[in-house]
């Protein structure tokens, strides 16, 4: 090979390497836009939550139970959902209501080892068909990851974040479960169409 080809083919490399770092740094920067775009009434992804602050006036929003839980937190059930798909999508929110921040609990991602590598969640939650005698765990991706808001962090006082869990919808004809979260109260719930 010639002195001549080798370098071009480097520069050539290098040419490449510094407009691959330029994307990629490109693409991280819009990560840190601090207000989320608005979640649409689809069902929610896998993704991790950010954890951003969710105003409570923005939109008035039906409540289906309120949870009061260990250290001050509270738990808002807005919506359950039954979807197409075979799933029941329950939305709300977690607010810590008391004086100063706050650790989420690592109990609410429940003690199942798949669950726990994955950090904190709500993975812990269950809803129970009392009619049907049976209990719906929190749902999986195909890595073991909960289809639920995972990556919970400390809470500053008065502060709210909102919240998804996804379960295997129970038969056609059941509307009413009870829903379960580890260190909250239990309540039921009704499942909407």
């Amino acid at each position: 090979m010639s002195t001549r080809y080798t370098t071009k083919a480097r520069r050539g490399m290098a040419a490449v390497a510094i407009a691959a770092g330029l994307a990629l740094a490109v693409a991280g920067c819009g990560s840190d836009d601090p207000k989320p775009e608005a979640s649409s009434s689809s069902a929610p992804s896998g993704k991790q939550d950010d954890g951003s602050q969710q105003d409570p006036e923005e939109s008035p929003q039906e409540v289906l139970a309120e949870l009061k839980g260990g250290e001050g937190f509270v738990l808002t059930l807005n919506s359950a959902k039954r979807d197409s798909g075979g799933f029941v999508t329950v939305n709300g929110q977690i607010k810590n209501a008391g004086d100063r921040a706050k650790n989420i609990s690592s109990a609410l991602s429940g003690n199942e080892t798949e669950i726990l590598r994955h950090g904190r969640s709500l993975g812990g939650a269950t809803l129970v068909d009392s009619e049907g005698k049976k209990r719906y765990y929190v749902l999986r991706d195909t890595e073991g990851r909960p289809l639920t808001t995972t990556g919970m962090r400390a809470m500053k006082p008065g502060e709210s974040i909102p919240i998804f869990m996804q379960f295997p919808a129970p038969p056609e004809g059941t509307s009413e479960v009870s829903f379960q979260l580890p260190t909250f109260a239990s309540a039921t719930i009704e499942i909407s169409e």
